[in-house]
């Protein structure tokens, strides 16, 4: 029932932040598991990090201290604010939302996604 809609990548340097947007629309999203996911060219789609309905989260190893998942309750968005930005952090990042409690990892742990979102780091 819930609809993605992700916003905020464009190009940045190498160092440089990026605070990207997911707004959930049918549905509440602190009813899911929200997740972003991020595919870059030539590669499979992977599992960045993740926010539980209690707002625990959980980072890919190469994206933590670095990139921070929020909550915005009164406009029902998940943010990711990424900072450090490297040029390996150069994809296509996508918001995706399942039903459940519990964080997965896999792209087929997720049953409803956005349109993605293009960000681009440059060295």
């Amino acid at each position: 029932q819930v609809q993605l809609v992700e916003s905020g990548g464009g190009s940045v340097q190498a160092g440089g932040s990026l605070r990207l947007s997911c707004a959930a629309s049918g549905g509440r999203s602190i009813a899911y598991v929200m997740a972003w996911f991020r595919q870059a060219p030539g590669q499979e789609r992977e599992f960045v990090g993740a926010m539980a309905r209690d707002d625990s989260t959980y980072y890919v190893d190469s994206v933590k201290g670095r990139f921070t998942i929020s909550r915005d309750n009164a406009k029902d968005t998940v943010n990711l604010q990424m900072n450090s930005l490297i040029p390996e952090d150069t994809a296509v990042y996508y918001c995706a939302a399942r039903g459940g409690y519990i964080i997965g990892t896999r792209r087929d742990n997720y049953e409803f996604w956005g349109q993605g979102t293009q960000v681009t780091v440059s060295s």
